[in-house]
């Protein structure tokens, strides 16, 4: 089933993304991790659009859509939280499953625990947090503020293809063809001419700006809906005790959470294979009750 390329203005910005299914059918909300973009999502929402409408947008300072002109406010979890609220206002979006990698994992924690964006309370019927916790390692986060804000430049696409292939070996398994895939989708030229990957690099001033953005147990703790967290079983960024944490606070205490471990991966499984397909399915299907 074929995708739909689609334009639309959430907080005063151009925002882009991917629509895949009928537009009758319920809806999953597919968001990318930190410094990538929608089409990540494309073998999982591929294999979902016969059941489902699917949402891949790409974050404000990704992909196509359009710079944040207020970077060192904009680029946090409160302002994608309100691009978030206007596309489902945009899209006539009443209530939506969440699948969130990484970034877009704590962007859907935060909408569906309505303390930045009370208009979401109660429209995100269950969160699936890919690689992703409502704390995350220091090491982690410091590994990834020292390769987000300098993206390296290549004179060829291939060259930048070989290090996609390198920095993301903890996605798991890709094909030649999505791992080429990847690197199209996410390559921009520069006006010298090399190429770099398809992000505003001031998008890592939230880092700087909103130190402790992704520390947000009370969100967590907010939710009372069910939520899987898929933790790739390498993961540097989401560690154990933590997830193990998230199973006796907020939905965690109220039987509502799940934590399955990913062979195979670290940060972050790409949901790119049928075993990635089945746990989603299951929790899209089951809630977390029968994954």
């Amino acid at each position: 089933m074929s995708p739909i390329s689609r334009y639309v203005t959430c907080a005063g910005y151009e925002i882009h993304y991917m629509e895949w299914g009928a537009p009758g059918a319920p809806v999953v909300i597919a968001w990318h991790g930190l410094a990538r973009t929608g089409r990540d999502m494309d073998e999982l929402a591929e294999h979902l659009a016969p059941r489902w409408r699917v949402i891949c947008p790409d974050t404000i300072g990704r992909g196509l859509s359009q710079w944040s002109r207020a970077p060192q406010r904009e680029y946090s979890l409160a302002f994608y939280a309100r691009i978030a609220a206007d596309l489902f206002e945009q899209l006539g979006i009443e209530q939506a499953h969440w699948v969130g990698t990484s970034m877009g994992g704590a962007i859907g924690m935060v909408c569906a625990s309505g303390l930045f964006q009370p208009r979401l309370k109660g429209r995100i019927l269950g969160l699936l947090l890919n690689d992703n916790a409502p704390c995350l390692a220091d090491a982690a986060l410091e590994r990834i503020k020292a390769y987000a804000g300098q993206p390296p430049a290549f004179d060829t696409v291939r060259e930048l293809e070989a290090f996609f292939r390198q920095v993301y070996t903890p996605y798991g398994w890709l094909s030649d063809a999505q791992w080429r895939r990847l690197t199209e989708t996410s390559t921009r030229r520069l006006p010298d001419g090399r190429v770099t990957p398809h992000y505003d690099p001031a998008m890592v001033q939230q880092f700087t700006h909103h130190a402790n953005d992704y520390l947000i147990w009370d969100h967590y703790d907010a939710l009372d809906i069910p939520v899987l967290c898929l933790r790739g079983e390498a993961s540097d960024l989401v560690l154990r005790e933590t997830a193990d944490e998230m199973l006796t606070r907020g939905p965690g205490a109220r039987g509502l959470a799940q934590v399955i471990e990913v062979a195979g991966c670290g940060h972050a499984p790409a949901l790119n294979v049928p075993e990635h397909y089945a746990l989603v399915d299951h929790f899209l299907a089951h809630g977390v009750a029968q994954v």
